[in-house]
């Protein structure tokens, strides 16, 4: 553990890390911070170095990826609450900015930028039935299934891999409430970000996104392990079933994620068998992850999709205020710039 200075609206704290841990996430540092200055995770803003540089702060990556060392001081900051009007606007942000993130550039309506390169974007949603990648395996190939890019993406994936149809999608957003409505000590508002039953309703919707929060709670109700594998950086962040809810079946799902998508993974024993043949759990090994072939081919299916540049890092990726032509940087600068003016529109440049 590595002691970290906290300087604060209350005073000076010190809080003891893992700088070493890889599953240490950024989220369970702000949870830290948290408890030692009572600011919530989704107001805690912090600064660095001389003269204080913010952070980047991206809850689900591993903490490596602040770059902190042993005794770093750090300055926390609570962002004030916004008004009504900000928080609208703040939401429609977030939404308009992971929409743009999912379309081609609009050139037509925005306002004119010095020419650069158009991002990568993902290839239209493809149907169960439709040619999907795969990579060869033992005994057969695990194949990348994805789902339609309608907001419900994890919701489908995981309901593709639990309930073997799609189209059970919404009944698991309810699986997510209840699980919060059951759970108020670990789900309050410090780990939702907002009061638990604006957080249900706002997630019962199909244009909610889902993500650590809801890969966390269904591994529970399914007693099984869910494993994420990050396209941009190849990582694979382990959500386990809780203790408290019962035994755990020993099994793992996969699914990939994008950045702004999740698809599901399952095993085929040839490279086109109807979807009923597919083995969408998988026994969980020991040892490590490179002596599990799946999980071997869950990374390399992963490297494959980065080639193709099939992912997006909505926390740097270049915006346009179309209504006033400010440039902004990522989701947070969009939401940023919505707080403080009630912009909501944006264009990607």
């Amino acid at each position: 553990m590595a002691p970290v200075r906290l300087r604060h609206p209350k005073g000076v704290s010190t809080i003891q890390i893992p700088l070493d841990q890889e599953d240490y996430t950024v989220q369970d540092l702000l949870q830290e911070i948290y408890k030692a200055t009572e600011i919530l995770p989704s107001r805690q803003s912090l600064k660095t170095g001389y003269p204080p540089r913010p952070l980047t702060l991206v809850p689900e990556l591993p903490l490596s990826s602040l770059d902190l060392k042993s005794g770093e001081q750090l300055i926390v900051q609570e962002d004030a609450p916004s008004s009504s009007r900000g928080t609208e606007s703040a939401a429609a942000a977030t939404s308009s900015a992971r929409a743009v993130a999912r379309s081609p550039p609009r050139s037509a309506t925005r306002p004119a930028a010095p020419p650069a390169p158009a991002p990568a974007s993902r290839e239209p949603a493809q149907s169960s039935s439709s040619k999907k990648e795969f990579v060869e395996v033992d005994g057969g190939y695990l194949v990348h299934r994805v789902v339609p890019d309608d907001n419900s993406c994890l919701f489908s994936s995981l309901a593709l891999i639990f309930e073997q149809s799609m189209t059970k999608a919404q009944q698991l957003r309810k699986t997510v409430a209840e699980g919060i409505k059951g759970d108020p000590i670990t789900y309050d508002e410090g780990i939702l970000g907002m009061p638990p039953p604006k957080y249900i309703e706002t997630i019962s919707k199909p244009s909610s996104w889902g993500g650590a929060i809801e890969l966390a709670i269904l591994a529970s109700h399914y007693h099984t392990e869910i494993a994420s594998i990050d396209v941009e950086t190849g990582r694979i962040d382990k959500f386990s079933p809780n203790e408290n809810s019962g035994p755990a079946s020993g099994n793992r799902a996969l699914v990939v994620y994008s950045g702004i998508h999740y698809d599901a993974l399952s095993f085929s024993p040839m490279e086109e068998a109807p979807d009923e043949w597919h083995q969408t759990l998988f026994p969980i090994k020991d040892g490590s992850d490179e002596s599990d072939s799946i999980l071997v081919a869950a990374k390399k299916l992963a490297d494959s999709l980065r080639a193709k540049k099939a992912f997006t890092n909505t926390a740097t990726f270049d915006l346009r205020c179309e209504q006033c032509g400010q440039g902004l940087k990522g989701e947070k600068g969009a939401r940023a710039h919505a707080e403080a003016t009630g912009h909501t529109r944006f264009g990607e440049y």
